[in-house]
């Protein structure tokens, strides 16, 4: 069995994951989520504070954003009292995770092109060029 299997499999033996702050978590995250570990985060100032926001958001699984270090704990603390939605819920992670915008890559490729041609287009219009031919990058 490999490192990684070995890793991925100690999942098993978690109920839920809590995110770590103000530096969230990145790849954990996405591997409890994926192992059907529900994660909690606290969002934070900071790009890496918030890390755990975009995941949980692009998954639909904002409710388990805390916005203090006291909502951190109820929210942690009510997911582990309700063993029916924390079992629901791990039965469903994976299912979540691959219909989300997270594992939509010709969406994000879509989007990163759009945000590119507009980016080139407001820039045209700065400098009085006008749009132009949409893919014409001279």
């Amino acid at each position: 069995m490999s490192g990684t299997t070995e890793h991925l499999l100690q999942y098993a033996d978690v109920g839920i994951a809590l995110d770590t702050f103000p530096y969230n978590g990145t790849a954990t995250i996405c591997e409890a989520m994926w192992m059907g570990v529900p994660v909690v985060t606290l969002a934070g100032t900071t790009h890496a504070g918030r890390v755990g926001v975009s995941l949980l958001s692009a998954t639909g699984l904002s409710r388990f954003v805390a916005k203090t270090e006291d909502e951190y704990c109820k929210i942690a603390l009510k997911l582990v009292q309700d063993r029916d939605e924390l079992a629901a819920l791990q039965s469903r992670l994976r299912e979540i995770m691959q219909n989300s915008p997270l594992y939509d890559a010709q969406r994000l490729v879509s989007d990163i092109e759009n945000a590119c041609l507009g980016m080139w287009e407001r820039w045209c219009a700065e400098q009085g060029r006008g749009h132009g031919d949409r893919h014409e990058m001279t």
